[in-house]
């Protein structure tokens, strides 16, 4: 059974929406949201052991759903979203990312 994972900053601003998007992505993939945790970097050792992308990340089974080249820093993190940046990624590209992930309830 795949473990998700939001990974943050402790104060990241968007931490709420991104745990809001994050379980409604699992409700409509069918998904188990109970297998949702949050896990907060607290420092740049941490961030580097895990590959932090910055907050927030989304991860499925250990894997970041929107990799990039690595540079992990304990640090904000934005996405492309309707033809700008943000702080989430949208909906669709999250729900696209899982799916695509091949992640398994």
């Amino acid at each position: 059974m795949t473990d998700y994972e939001l990974r943050v900053i402790e104060g990241c601003p968007n931490t709420v929406p991104a745990l809001s998007l994050f379980r409604s992505a699992l409700e409509a993939a069918g998904l188990p949201v109970k297998r949702l945790r949050v896990r907060v970097v607290t420092s740049e050792r941490d961030a580097q052991e895990l590959g932090f992308q910055g907050s927030s990340s989304f991860i499925a089974a250990g894997k970041d759903l929107f990799p990039v080249v690595p540079v992990p820093a304990v640090s904000c993190r934005v996405y492309p979203s309707a033809g700008k940046m943000a702080g989430v990624p949208a909906f669709g590209s999250l729900l696209a990312a899982m799916l695509e992930s091949g992640q398994e309830a």
